[in-house]
C-alpha cells in the first residue's frame, strides 16, 4: 500500500490555531488540487480529532471525477478511514453516510456498545492494538481487503507523526500558505512525541506556486 500524506500548513508550519479551529490556509485552487489527490486514492484517512472538530465528509467535490471513477470500475468516492482508538466517532457523523465505505480503526479496549453503534451505522470496524491503534497492523489489515492500494492521509498532526514514526509514509505533499498562525500549543504537521534522532528524511520532487502559496512534494527516503 502507498501512503500519501497531504496537508496545508501556515508559513510557520501550523495546521490550525491553538483553538484547533479550522482556518482557511489555502484557497479554491488548492481545494481542487486536494480533490484530484482524493480522486486518485482508494481511501482517505483522518484521526478522530479531525472528525470531532470538523465533522468532515471526505467525498469528492467534482462530479466529473466521481463519474470517471465509476467508469473505471471503482466506487464513486474513495473509502473513508478513521483512526479512533476508543471508538468515539459519533454514529451520526457525516463520515458515516452511505456515500462510500467507512473503516473505523479501533483498539481492543474500545467499548463494545460503541463498536455496536458504529457497526449499526454502517462502519466496517478493524481492531488492531491493545490501548491504542497499532497503525502498522491496522493498515496491513486494510490492505488485505484488496480494496486499498493507495491511501491518502489528511491529518491530523498526531496521526501524521505516528505514521512517520512507524515508517509508513511514502509521499508527502504540503501546501504552504502565506500567513503566520503562531502559538506553542497550535498543532503542527507532525505532533506527538517528536524525533530526537533518526529523523525521517525527505527527497524534494516538486515545487509549484499556487496563488499566494507554494506546493512542496516529497518522497520519503
Amino acid at each position: 500500500m502507498d501512503v500519501v500524506v497531504n496537508a496545508a500548513v501556515s508559513a510557520d508550519g501550523k495546521l490550525s490555531s491553538r483553538r484547533r479551529e479550522q482556518i482557511a490556509i489555502s484557497g479554491s485552487a488548492d481545494f481542487d488540487r486536494v480533490d484530484r489527490i482524493r480522486a486518485a486514492a482508494d481511501a482517505v484517512l483522518v484521526g478522530i480529532g479531525t472528525v470531532l472538530a470538523d465533522d468532515p465528509h471526505l467525498t469528492l467535490d467534482e462530479e466529473d471525477r466521481r463519474v470517471q471513477r465509476l467508469r473505471a470500475g471503482r466506487s464513486g468516492n474513495p473509502a473513508r478511514v478513521v483512526v479512533d482508538s476508543r471508538a468515539r466517532t459519533p454514529p451520526d457523523a457525516r463520515i458515516l453516510d452511505d456515500e462510500a465505505t467507512t473503516y473505523v480503526l479501533v483498539a481492543e479496549t474500545a467499548a463494545e456498545d460503541r463498536l455496536a453503534a458504529l457497526r449499526e451505522a454502517g462502519a466496517a470496524v478493524i481492531v488492531a492494538g491493545e490501548e491504542r491503534v497499532d497503525l502498522s497492523a491496522a493498515l496491513a489489515e486494510l490492505a488485505s481487503t484488496g480494496d486499498v492500494d493507495r491511501l491518502m492521509v489528511e491529518g491530523g498532526g498526531e496521526i501524521i507523526f505516528s505514521l512517520f514514526a512507524d515508517d509508513l509514509v511514502d509521499e508527502l505533499t504540503l501546501y504552504v500558505g502565506s500567513l503566520v498562525i503562531g502559538g506553542r500549543d497550535a498543532p503542527t504537521l507532525a505532533d506527538g512525541e517528536g524525533f530526537v534522532d533518526d529523523f525521517p528524511r525527505l527527497a524534494l520532487t516538486g515545487v509549484e506556486r499556487l496563488g499566494d502559496g507554494v506546493v512542496l512534494s516529497y518522497e520519503v527516503e
